[in-house]
């Protein structure tokens, strides 16, 4: 059996950057998806993907997002492709929220690590939102962070420009084929499929909501897996209105609801609509479980619920409405560290519904990990080690 220096499976957000970054590295790297990436039935899709400077989940991803921008800014180069959008971003919270994004002290700590990194900012109070944002009913007592840097990276073209790179480097990806199981047999990892088996030096697993199924039970317990759905909007005021720059990406943590809703910019003309969207973890799912299709009580509900008494100018017509999944571990955090019980193994995820922003530095960082055994970013925050595993 041909020993190849790398296995990756699973080709969304940070497969696909690992793959393409051993390859550009000349790495023999074999990609594994049991789709045709990009595709729906993971994380990775949804036709864009908040990204922000300052990260309110911790200073640890403050590294990672910035040279995700950078290298974003190498594929356009180098595939004359559109990844990465600056539209600015915007914040919005209050002491009096009963909602907050991911971790404890998300707006705080966004701020904190806005001024200890030197990331341009502004605080905005609410009659400033109200001057400067009108499309946001925001409350007397609400106060916003605005990042002229944030903006929007869209999932789907990322991953395809990096596989595409990837196969320019020499890369094999493999498409329709399903990773059942893989092994540490002395110095080598044997990763078995459908239809038949390979075998690396080294695995990358960045297999997103179907990691909990290929880990042992004691690791699968770490990963929960839920059902998130984005929604678009018809736009009933004017498009300038909810185009960069007069709207802005968001985030909004309510007060008179435990929900984070958030949004963007109406992209893709007034045809397309205005994506807003909430997260949910309480229920949890699989992938095989899901309910994917969205019904109309669902896109009624969201609109009445949280889009109209928060936003003005989106009408209750709603153009489409997709789900996705998020796979999350107990504090939020990223899992990117080697298997426990086989050091031939990493595994890289799950992303906890806020990693796609980071994905192209991972990427990067698997693959400088995997070739010379650490990487130029420091990963030690995301050790299963913070577990009992």
């Amino acid at each position: 059996m041909k020993v190849v220096d790398a296995i990756v499976v699973g080709l969304g957000a940070v497969g696909s950057a690992a793959t393409w970054q051993l390859a550009k590295r000349g790495a023999k790297v074999l990609g594994i998806d049991r789709f045709t990436p990009p595709h729906a039935f993971g994380s990775t899709h949804g036709e864009t993907r908040v990204t922000r400077l300052a990260i309110g989940e911790g200073e640890q991803y403050v590294p990672l997002v910035r040279r995700s921008h950078e290298i974003w800014r190498e594929i356009e180069a180098a595939t004359g492709t559109s990844l990465l959008t600056v539209t600015g971003g915007l914040i919005i919270s209050s002491g009096a929220r009963l909602a907050e994004t991911h971790v404890a002290n998300f707006f705080d700590n966004t701020v904190a690590t806005a001024k200890r990194h030197g990331i341009d900012h502004q605080i905005l109070d609410a009659h400033a939102i109200r001057e400067r944002f009108p499309q946001f009913r925001v409350r007397d007592n609400e106060t916003a962070y605005y990042e002229p840097g944030a903006g929007f990276v869209r999932p789907e073209t990322c991953v395809a420009a990096q596989l595409e790179l990837a196969g320019r480097g020499g890369a094999e990806l493999v498409y329709g084929e399903t990773v059942q199981s893989f092994v540490q047999d002395g110095d080598i990892v044997r990763v078995v499929t459908d239809r038949g088996e390979y075998a690396a030096k080294q695995v990358v697993v960045a297999a997103g909501a179907w990691l909990p199924q290929l880990v042992d039970a004691k690791l699968g317990r770490l990963f929960t897996v839920t059902r998130q759905v984005l929604y678009w909007y018809e736009v009933k005021a004017s498009l300038a209105s909810f185009s960069p720059p007069a709207f802005p990406i968001w985030i909004w943590e309510l007060q008179d609801r435990n929900n984070v809703i958030y949004g963007f910019p109406a992209i893709d003309g007034a045809a397309g609509g205005a994506k807003v969207a909430t997260e949910q973890y309480m229920v949890t799912t699989s992938v095989d479980a899901v309910e994917r299709e969205v019904s109309a009580q669902e896109t009624r509900g969201m609109y009445e619920q949280l889009v109209a008494p928060n936003l003005a100018g989106l009408g209750p017509r709603c153009i489409k409405a997709v789900s996705c999944l998020y796979t999350a571990t107990p504090d939020f955090h990223f899992v990117i560290d080697r298997h426990p019980r086989m050091p031939g193994v990493i595994l890289a995820s799950p992303c906890s519904g806020h990693g796609f922003k980071h994905s192209a530095a991972i990427g990067e960082a698997l693959a400088q990990l995997m070739a010379k055994g650490k990487s130029d970013v420091d990963l030690s925050a995301f050790s299963l080690r913070r577990f009992r595993t």
